[in-house]
């Protein structure tokens, strides 16, 4: 049961924020948009750090000073299929006009939804591999870390569910539609997590490169499109204030779960 819940929390982040459509206006503030963005960026970051390539890189303590090469490898594997993920797909950022990727007949609605479904995998794989090493009494992973990461993610899902459902809203969908392709736009992630969850024991002897893997995969979503989104145009600063509290937030949680 604790195991469940663990991996549904995310999900409920992406709910709770996607109800934020029934709650306010049709277009969300950009100063709201901008903070919320920094701090998902924060979240992300710290969980990246401190929760999975710490961890993978005390796995291989034993390798001595080669104990970075599991962490390195899988962190550039990670970016990579993100960015093989990123232009084999057609989707479309938020307050953006241009779509990405291969050229394709679906919806703005669709391609949307499918930016948000590429950001949310990584977070999904994250939380099953932090849960599928604690199951395993891998070093430096523990049930609390995991749960702090699945909660620190849930946490930033929250600015990221309103952030998919009020454009939604804006494109002319009714608010229950908006709220459900937000909520199904997280459904991805305790799915991702069950993925691995269920290959735990094949992953255990390659789980540094597993971590570090999540970890790139989740940097690439940061750097690729959140920071970008974050720092363009006025505001800047405040997105830049959103990340340090998500950054501390998500820190403290894994050193005192942990």
């Amino acid at each position: 049961m604790p195991l469940a819940i663990g991996l549904l929390i995310p999900l409920m982040g992406t709910m709770l924020g996607s109800a934020f459509v029934f709650l306010m206006k049709d277009e969300m503030s950009p100063r709201v948009r901008k903070t919320l963005l920094g701090f998902a960026s924060g979240v992300m970051v710290a969980a990246s750090v401190w929760s999975l390539l710490m961890p993978a890189m005390e796995m291989a303590a034993d390798s001595g000073r080669w104990s970075v090469v599991p962490a390195a490898v899988g962190f550039l594997l990670g970016m990579g299929f993100l960015l093989a993920l990123d232009e084999l797909t057609p989707h479309l950022h938020v307050g953006s006009d241009t779509p990405e990727g291969p050229r394709s007949r679906l919806s703005r609605t669709a391609m949307l939804a499918l930016a948000v479904t590429i950001h949310n995998l990584p977070e999904g794989m994250a939380v099953g591999v932090v849960f599928a090493g604690a199951a395993q009494g891998t070093a430096g992973l523990s049930l609390a870390s995991a749960v702090a990461v699945s909660l620190g993610i849930a946490i930033q899902n929250i600015p990221e569910g309103a952030i998919i459902s009020m454009p939604m809203r804006a494109e002319g969908n009714s608010k229950w539609r908006s709220f459900l392709i937000g909520s199904l736009s997280g459904a991805v992630e305790p799915v991702g997590a069950l993925a691995v969850m269920l290959l735990a024991s094949l992953l255990m002897p390659v789980m540094p490169y597993m971590l570090a893997f999540a970890a790139g995969a989740m940097f690439y979503v940061v750097v690729e499109e959140l920071i970008p989104e974050a720092s363009e145009g006025r505001h800047s600063n405040l997105s830049t204030i959103g990340f340090a509290v998500g950054f501390v937030l998500m820190m403290v949680l894994d050193v005192v779960m942990g």
